[in-house]
């Protein structure tokens, strides 16, 4: 089962570092979806920026989330125990 996310942190770059309730960490790469149409909107400037967290998933707009599954399974674990600095509030 995929633990839930706590905390995201989009990056001007179209990575995302992702904060599991586990601890682990996971750096996300947004950019081989932006060629989707239903991904398009993330390329206006800053739209990427506002990603946030509820109800354990990351929602980007109000007509886009991505799920703990993909983030997870396809993130590239960043191997630290502590959270990531730019995870830091």
């Amino acid at each position: 089962m995929t633990p839930v996310v706590i905390k995201a942190v989009a990056t001007p770059d179209f990575f995302m570092n992702v904060e599991f309730a586990t601890g682990e960490v996971r750096r996300f790469d947004m950019r081989p979806y932006l060629q989707y149409p239903a991904f398009a909107e993330l390329k206006q400037p800053g739209m990427f920026l506002r990603a946030r967290v509820e109800n354990g998933t990351v929602v980007l707009t109000e007509d886009i989330d991505m799920s703990p599954d993909t983030l997870f399974l396809r993130g590239q674990s960043l191997n630290i125990t502590d959270p990531h600095p730019s995870l830091q509030a």
